[in-house]
């Protein structure tokens, strides 16, 4: 199916998907979850409940042990799998594992110059990223100069730089400081494309992510709206997830209104 086939269908389709590692333990246990285009979802559950190994299955480092899983139409499966990469591109907590050239600018052509891109339209291509998350000056630099909060939206623009359809971030606001938690959410706030947020970061779910599921034991125990799921005391207790003390997360929509 090409991408233009896909048009109209949703982001991403998810229907059974199981999944056992090689040992034996199973983590995920029939998981069925649809993603239209463009929506805005934060993935949310204690630890050990099989988000990162959902969010692997997105881009096809993980296969599936039963069940299919689509994205935009397009099955997410071997002969496809060039094609899935494009459209889906995975962020990192760590950015270290995705900046790995001499410069910032060489880390985001990489993936455009494996596509076959040359000259002016790889330019263009690095360009167009770097100024999407805030780092236009930054093409010269060298990854490690940088803080941790600049690293991460580099690393957000080697995924950006191949144009793809649905982005996936894994903790994206792990270990910033509050400058760089908001400079990073500005950046996500303006990118024209499905987000998929895995986060412990329940207020910055709720300032990115209208729309959240909670991931337990390998199943979705609920989906709705943010706020309606992060005020739903026996829920989050039920779930081992918990607000920072004070927070509100009534107040907080309200007060960004």
């Amino acid at each position: 199916m090409t991408a233009a086939a896909g048009v109209g269908r949703p982001a991403v389709e998810i229907e059974g998907l199981a999944f056992a590692y090689p040992d034996g333990r199973q983590v995920l246990f029939g998981v069925d979850l649809t993603v239209a285009r463009g929506e805005r979802i934060a993935v949310l559950g204690p630890n050990g409940a099989g988000k990162t190994t959902l969010m692997l299955h997105l881009n096809g480092i993980l296969a599936a042990g039963a069940g299919t899983l689509r994205i935009g139409g397009m099955t997410v499966a071997k002969a496809n799998m060039p094609e899935i990469r494009r459209r889906v591109g995975l962020v990192f907590q760590d950015p270290d594992d995705q900046l790995f050239m001499p410069t910032v600018g060489q880390d985001v052509a990489f993936g455009p110059a494996n596509l076959g891109l040359r000259g002016a339209e790889l330019s263009g291509r690095v360009a167009e990223a770097l100024r999407a998350v805030g780092l236009a000056e930054y093409a010269e630099r060298a990854p490690h100069h940088l803080s941790l909060g600049e690293r991460r939206r580099a690393a957000v623009a080697t995924v950006l730089a191949m144009r793809p359809e649905v982005l996936v971030l894994d903790e994206p606001s792990a270990n910033l400081d509050p400058a760089g938690r908001r400079e990073l959410a500005e950046v996500l706030q303006g990118l024209d494309l499905t987000l998929i947020m895995v986060t412990h970061d329940l207020p910055y779910a709720l300032q990115l992510c209208p729309r959240s599921v909670i991931l337990d034991q390998g199943m979705i125990v609920a989906d709705g709206a943010t706020a309606t799921l992060l005020s739903d005391e026996p829920l989050m207790m039920s779930h081992r997830l918990e607000l920072p003390f004070g927070f509100n997360p009534r107040h907080a929509i309200a007060e960004s209104s």
